[in-house]
């Protein structure tokens, strides 16, 4: 987990956990006390494709990391796969893409303590279903999901939109797998669509969470 500086430079933020190295850094999302949460699957070093074959030496955990001390803890290790990852836009919930869920991938939700430091009372709160395949996701400020999407077919490719219960409300469809999505732009209403080969993106009528 590194974090880029203005000058181009790179401050590595951990690497290690109790003195092993961890697996591929997968997703993260920064909450409002400065504390950044990563997901650590083991995606990247299974081949030479997304990164290189390795040995995994810990397990596949989420991690908190504390913005002022920098310390470290493992606020969740019960997740098959731990995927994209975001807060509800009061930070009461935290939603995390399982994608070696069995039967289906699933997306998960967590309650945030008051503390605001660990989490508490995982279940289901979308089940993809056969051949689903969500990845990234975002919040919005009214709490629906935008979940990228797909994996190189037609009718499911693209952006699908969650209300907070998990009821599907819309779909962005695009021509090639959807990995990772973000809001940006002056008023957070523009949706950018990382995919496969090509980075899209859509002006949509809701706002992104701040700083998601």
């Amino acid at each position: 987990m590194t974090r880029t500086e203005y000058d181009g430079t790179l401050t590595v933020l951990m690497d290690t956990w109790q003195g092993h190295r961890l697996n591929s850094p997968n997703d993260v999302v920064v909450k409002s006390d400065d504390s950044i949460w990563f997901t650590d699957p083991i995606f990247g070093i299974l081949g030479y494709y997304e990164g290189y074959r390795a040995t995994p030496e810990v397990g596949q955990y989420i991690y908190r990391l504390d913005g002022e001390t920098g310390e470290a803890s493992v606020v969740a290790d019960d997740v098959l796969g731990p995927n994209g990852l975001c807060f509800a836009p009061d930070e009461s919930l935290l939603y995390v893409v399982e994608s070696r869920g069995v039967p289906h991938r699933k997306i998960l939700a967590y309650d945030v303590t008051a503390n605001g430091r660990e989490l508490r009372n995982k279940r289901v709160v979308i089940d993809a279903g056969p051949g689903g395949t969500p990845d990234g996701m975002r919040c919005d400020i009214d709490g629906n999901l935008w979940c990228g999407w797909g994996m190189g077919t037609e009718e499911l490719d693209g952006v699908i939109v969650f209300a907070p219960d998990g009821t599907p409300i819309g779909r962005i469809a695009l021509p090639e797998r959807c990995a990772n999505v973000c809001f940006g732009g002056l008023h957070r209403n523009r949706l950018f669509m990382a995919a496969s080969q090509s980075l899209y993106a859509l002006y949509v009528n809701t706002q992104g969470v701040q700083g998601g």
